[in-house]
């Protein structure tokens, strides 16, 4: 067999492999984008949680946001205040201030508490319960304790307590809003840490008919906003 048979398709192939690869080498070098190289420094001390608190998608978005000046450090609720400063100082910026907000729930009712209309016989959630005539509780508004909270919490910031009731954990909540799009009844909110007077029902009764279907229902007295000091 005439070797030149197999070296010349060889040789060809190998000629359009290298021209191949110079055209992509030189695309590569007149059309790559620059990147900022203080976002990865900034995204190595984020805490990588990409909870969504702070209003960017992830902690990758909220470096590029940083960078780019639309994002302060204190915007970040899941770092101490350390990991703030220490960003400021990266980036040489002020470290802006914090708004630390958590989530509350709008329900002392629990199952100790609440009377129960109806027995749910049906799968564990509280959406599912929801569609079935609101759930089984008398209290139409209430919170009906099947977790889909909980199960929505990546930070492990909820747990079912006594009652059936959610407990927010402050030390580990970010405010993420994740609990506030699982809760069928709109019974969770995102308030400041400082705001401490709240009313935890959501009652669409008043006086004795709230009182009947809630040991702790909301009658509508108002004698809470009257005894609150100003403000």
């Amino acid at each position: 067999m005439d070797q030149s048979a197999i070296i010349e398709p060889i040789l060809i192939l190998s000629g359009v492999c290298v021209v191949f690869g110079a055209l992509i080498a030189l695309a590569h070098s007149r059309f790559r984008v620059f990147e900022d190289p203080r976002i990865d420094a900034a995204s190595e001390l984020l805490p990588g949680t990409n909870c969504g608190a702070c209003g960017s998608p992830g902690c990758r978005a909220f470096a590029e946001g940083l960078v780019a000046g639309e994002q302060q450090p204190a915007n970040c609720t899941v770092m101490g205040p350390d990991g703030i400063e220490d960003i400021a100082q990266l980036l040489g910026v002020a470290a802006g201030e914090t708004n630390r907000r958590l989530a509350r729930l709008l329900c002392a009712g629990g199952q100790d508490v609440a009377v129960q209309a109806a027995e749910y016989r049906g799968f564990a959630s509280c959406k599912a319960a929801a569609s079935v005539a609101g759930g089984g509780k008398g209290c139409t508004w209430g919170c009906l304790g099947l977790a889909d909270c909980e199960l929505a919490c990546d930070l492990d910031a909820i747990h079912m307590g006594y009652g059936q009731l959610p407990i927010v954990t402050p030390e580990r909540c970010t405010a993420c809003g994740d609990c506030v799009d699982a809760c069928p009844k709109d019974l969770f909110v995102l308030m400041p840490v400082e705001h401490h007077l709240i009313v935890q029902c959501k009652s669409e009764l008043e006086g004795e008919e709230a009182e009947g279907v809630c040991e702790v229902a909301c009658n509508g007295c108002g004698k809470c906003a009257l005894d609150a000091p100003e403000g």
